[in-house]
């Protein structure tokens, strides 16, 4: 699900991309903690016509392969020297409101829709790091405390630019979700209907869309750094059919300054 979580592709391209999990030279991720701040312009939901600019906190703390992260929450990843890698993490989703919030989905034109409720979830990635410079990726994520569906994601990373300042990281992913969990975020229910004043809509699973990432990090020394992102979000019939859809294709801007120790 594409959301406006907190950090978005800040946190994982600080640390994570980076230095791709499971790469086959020896700079895997670094131990240590990255605190930052930064801005995000993006839709106010997923399918929303109005965006909205609000300040992201970076965090990321690691120590061999524990990790905390503010968008994938805890967890761990195993690295083979062949490149394989897999990561489980344990996490927390902020939902959606059916009114403007600063710090999490949702909007005023949801209103009828009732809230998504936040859930605790859990995350588990397998990936093959081909080089230094590509990798790719199947993640599958699970809600534990309230059952809105599975979500999955098979992606690619190419980092055509790597040295001791600068990375640059283009990250392209296929989006798929089973039936609950499209119609928790895209279906329309009788009830809803008649609250909202939408139509009714059953959203099937299956695919519905692709997200694309350029993000640019740049360190000034061993500390400070700086990393740039955009995105673009293009949703399938499956979700652009809803009616709580107002645009298929979305754009992302991040912007933050980050300092490591």
């Amino acid at each position: 699900m594409i959301t406006r979580k907190t950090a978005l592709y800040i946190t994982s391209l600080v640390l994570t991309v980076v230095s791709i999990p499971g790469q086959a030279d020896d700079s895997g991720p670094q131990d240590g903690v990255t605190l930052g701040l930064g801005a995000q312009y993006a839709p106010r939901y997923s399918g929303s016509d109005k965006m909205n600019l609000q300040p992201v906190p970076v965090f990321q703390a690691r120590q061999g392969a524990l990790f905390a992260d503010a968008q994938k929450g805890i967890g761990y990843d195993l690295q083979s020297d062949g490149g394989f890698y897999l990561e489980h993490t344990l996490g927390y989703g902020l939902g959606r409101a059916d009114r403007n919030a600063s710090w999490r989905d949702g909007a005023d034109n949801l209103k009828g829709m009732g809230n998504i409720k936040a859930t605790v979830n859990t995350g588990l990635a397998l990936g093959w790091a081909v080089t230094p410079w590509f990798s790719v990726e199947g993640k599958a994520v699970l809600p534990l405390s309230d059952d809105q569906g599975v979500s999955y994601q098979a992606s690619v990373t190419l980092v055509p630019l790597q040295s001791q300042s600068d990375t640059v990281a283009l990250q392209s992913a296929a989006l798929f979700g089973d039936a609950r969990f499209m119609n928790t975020w895209y279906g329309v229910s009788q009830t809803q209907s008649r609250n909202s004043g939408y139509s009714r809509y059953d959203a099937a699973g299956g695919f519905y869309g692709t997200n694309t990432s350029l993000t640019w990090s740049h360190q000034f020394d061993a500390h400070w750094g700086s990393v740039l992102s955009a995105g673009y979000t293009w949703l399938d019939d499956k979700a652009s059919g809803s009616p709580v859809v107002l645009r298929r294709n979305e754009g992302t801007g991040t912007f933050a300054v980050t300092y490591t120790f």
